[in-house]
């Protein structure tokens, strides 16, 4: 069977810095995959290699069976890889329907020349599946910080993407927005596979299918939640401190 995403001896160095080192990773399509570990132990930027924001310095990256490895991250974008960051990118002085109609007109205009109507239905269906409907006029500027990670969300799913890269999407939410949030991932994960980036480990143990743990660069262990509870390794490092980064 053919994997979403495989990654080959996948590595990055920063100078002396072992950011990423010979990674192998296999994520398959319909997974919510979260991947998790400490401050430094190269989560993110292993995203970010994914998705085309940096690029490796050795090994390969593998989407749906084609080398993507040189693709630039415009182009891995139209293949059907969508990133948020950990920090909100939204546009403030642009109203919420503007900041998602970005997306889904990058996405028509790749398909030909978008229709007005294609453009609006877009962005009311992205806007519906993540609550905001009747904010699509508000500046998303001045949105609570819940609200607007909810935005950057909607940008992701306006480009109808394969594979949606979710980074400390929890960061800052509260208790009651955080269920909302596992709500709309299992609603997302219907059609797209999702790997998620977490520091809250209750929302990793309810969401994730399989769970990738990182340590300086490497990946220390793999398994579903259960087996990740009980590898001792993990427990003494992680899951007993909470951090994430």
């Amino acid at each position: 069977m053919t994997a979403l995403v495989e990654t080959r001896a996948l590595t990055r160095h920063f100078g002396g810095l072992k950011a990423v080192e010979s990674v192998d990773f296999r994520l398959e399509k319909g997974e919510i995959r979260a991947i998790i570990g400490p401050n430094g132990a190269g989560k993110t930027t292993f995203v970010s290699l994914i998705c085309g924001r940096i690029a490796p310095s050795s090994g390969a990256i593998v989407f749906e069976g084609r080398d993507i490895t040189a693709l630039p991250a415009h182009r891995r974008v139209r293949a059907g890889i969508a990133y948020t960051f950990q920090i909100t990118s939204i546009f403030p002085r642009l109203t919420v329907f503007d900041n998602v109609a970005l997306s889904v007109q990058r996405r028509l205009l790749s398909a030909g020349r978008p229709k007005p109507s294609a453009l609006k239905a877009g962005v009311g269906e992205a806007l519906e599946r993540v609550g905001l409907t009747e904010r699509a006029g508000t500046l998303a500027g001045n949105l609570a910080y819940g609200h607007q990670r909810l935005v950057e969300i909607a940008m992701g799913l306006a480009l109808e993407p394969k594979l949606l890269i979710l980074d400390e999407p929890t960061q800052g939410l509260s208790d009651g927005e955080v269920e909302g949030f596992i709500a709309l991932v299992r609603e997302i994960a219907s059609d797209a596979t999702v790997l998620l980036i977490e520091h809250n480990m209750q929302v990793v143990m309810d969401l994730a299918r399989r769970i990738t743990v990182m340590n300086f660069g490497q990946v220390l262990a793999e398994g579903s939640p259960d087996e990740i509870r009980a590898n001792n390794a993990v427990q003494d490092a992680y899951l007993g401190t909470g951090s994430d980064g």
